[in-house]
């Protein structure tokens, strides 16, 4: 359809079909990789530093839920090792509750 094109009554498209075949621009999010690594280690320094689970049990779902998916935003290496820490302080904890 073109901009003159309407239908047996005369009206025009809908607006939304106006942007259907319009690729949109979109926005897209970019880590700091710092800032990460900081709040990951945060996290695993807590996680070390306790006897028992230093979260609420909501917030330590939460932080299982997140850290590994924020550790995406590092190198590959990096991320696998903080991963690999962090798992393990967290069964550690477990099983000390």
């Amino acid at each position: 359809m073109d901009g003159n094109d309407t239908d047996l009554f005369g009206n025009a498209p809908p607006q939304a079909d106006l942007f259907a075949s319009e690729e949109r621009p979109g926005y897209e999010f970019r880590a700091n990789p710092d800032r990460v690594r900081r709040r990951l280690n945060r996290f695993l320094a807590e996680a070390r530093a306790a006897r028992a689970m230093p979260w609420p049990e909501r917030e330590a779902r939460t932080i299982e839920t997140i850290f590994p998916q924020m550790a995406n935003w590092l190198p590959d290496d990096e991320a696998d090792q903080l991963r690999f820490e962090f798992a393990q302080e967290i069964e550690r904890l477990k099983k000390a509750a």
